[in-house]
């Protein structure tokens, strides 16, 4: 096929040597490479079985039906005229020019299966991607629902779950509430606690003080007995009226300390419930990353979807590309059906006179048979007459040959009575 198409000038002074037999050929190969259509095909009969001398179309039914095929063919290739003529009786420029129109029909054909073949690749890997993209969605609305729904096992866990952490919060706010007044409370015992250790020390520092001038005062003045027993009463009252604010302030201190030690006991139960409430961060924590994640996916989900409606409008337009297409080839194929009809009609024509042509034939053969058996009974007629003429020939053969025999009898008589007559003149002359 490659070898025909390519006209190379070799080609051309080959199509000069070409019979009407080897272009038929090619035009079959070229069927049968395009169409499948094989050439033992070209060779079968489409007429009933009951037909009178089958022998007459066995030359004629591979030529009509490449005729047919080619006709629907080489439209295609913008050939209109082709004709009988160009498979009986082939010339060079006119299969040139046919078979150059095959050859640019050819390569448009090659390319337009590699662009239908690279947008389907295309259109097969959008769908792939389209495929994988609803898949990774599905996936994802999965997920998010595995996060989003608690399972029924887990269900009435969540729940209590969720009333201890109501009530945790609830008994830490009072807790802190109750810390918060006990550390007023430390805060104003430990103010008292300063200002009494304060007022101990001055007091202190008054006794001291008036130790000093006591034992100044001892040294510089001798006083009365009266005196000494007045002051050392009122000294008696003050030592009393100081043990008594002393034994107040060691009261006083004591329920400082228990205040203290269940300061302490709070902290240690603030410090547990720290402890819990970080847990209930770190859960917290843990829910908040689950929750960006689910954010995450939603924004994945959305990006999908956006990225899934791009491809949907992609795929639209191939769609509306396609029908534009389908369209045009409903066009184009209307044009075809619309020359096929014409052609079907021509053929039609050409069948109605090939049946006229048949018509013509079978009175041909009529006459044929007519003028056979003139003919047989001209050869009878000749046979008998051979017959006679061969009787009169052996006839006159037997009469030649009789007149033959009394012929040679009578020369021989006739050269007798000159050698007698010779000898008679010879004995004249002797004599004379």
């Amino acid at each position: 096929m490659r070898s025909v198409c390519t006209l190379a000038p070799s080609v051309v002074i080959t199509i000069t040597m070409l019979e009407a037999e080897t272009i038929q050929r090619v035009y079959m190969r070229v069927l049968q490479l395009l169409f499948s259509f094989r050439p033992e095909c070209h060779y079968t009969v489409p007429l009933s079985e009951n037909v009178q001398y089958p022998m007459l179309y066995e030359w004629v039914t591979p030529i009509m039906s490449v005729y047919m095929r080619m006709c629907q063919f080489l439209p295609l290739c913008h050939v209109y005229d082709f004709s009988l003529n160009d498979l009986l009786n082939p010339k060079v420029k006119r299969t040139i020019t046919i078979l150059s129109a095959i050859q640019n029909f050819l390569h448009f054909r090659k390319q337009r299966l590699e662009m239908a073949a690279a947008h389907q690749q295309s259109f097969r890997s959008d769908m792939d991607r389209l495929q994988a993209y609803t898949r990774e969605i599905k996936e994802a609305e999965k997920k998010i629902e595995k996060l989003t729904t608690i399972p029924p096992e887990q269900q009435a866990e969540a729940k209590e779950l969720a009333a201890a952490l109501a009530e945790l919060t609830t008994n830490t706010q009072h807790e802190y509430q109750d810390v918060n007044a006990m550390n007023e409370k430390v805060a104003q015992c430990k103010t008292e606690i300063a200002e009494i250790s304060q007022k101990l020390t001055q007091r202190k520092l008054d006794v001291a003080t008036l130790k000093d001038e006591i034992s100044k005062l001892k040294s510089q003045i001798v006083e009365s007995p009266e005196e000494l027993k007045n002051e050392m009463e009122k000294m008696k009252e003050n030592v009393k009226s100081i043990k008594l604010s002393k034994e107040l302030a060691d009261e006083r201190l004591v329920e400082l300390q228990m205040l203290v030690q269940c300061a302490s006991q709070v902290e240690a139960e603030i410090q547990v419930l720290l402890k819990q409430l970080q847990d209930l961060q770190s859960s917290m924590c843990k829910t908040n990353q689950q929750k960006e994640e689910v954010q995450r996916l939603a924004a994945m989900n959305e990006a999908l979807q956006k990225e899934l409606k791009s491809l949907s409008t992609e795929e639209g337009q191939m769609k509306r590309a396609l029908a534009m297409k389908l369209d045009k080839e409903s066009k184009q194929q209307i044009r075809r059906q619309k020359k096929k009809e014409v052609k079907d009609q021509q053929v039609k024509n050409i069948y109605g006179q090939y049946d006229k042509i048949h018509q013509k034939r079978e009175e041909f053969v009529k006459i044929i048979e007519e003028s056979n058996r003139e003919t047989k009974q001209f050869r009878e007629k000749m046979q008998k007459l051979r017959e006679k003429c061969s009787q009169h020939t052996q006839k006159a053969q037997e009469i030649y040959d009789r007149l033959l025999t009394t012929l040679e009898q009578y020369n021989k008589r006739i050269e007798s009575i000159v050698v007698e007559t010779n000898a008679d003149t010879l004995k004249m002359k002797s004599h004379f």
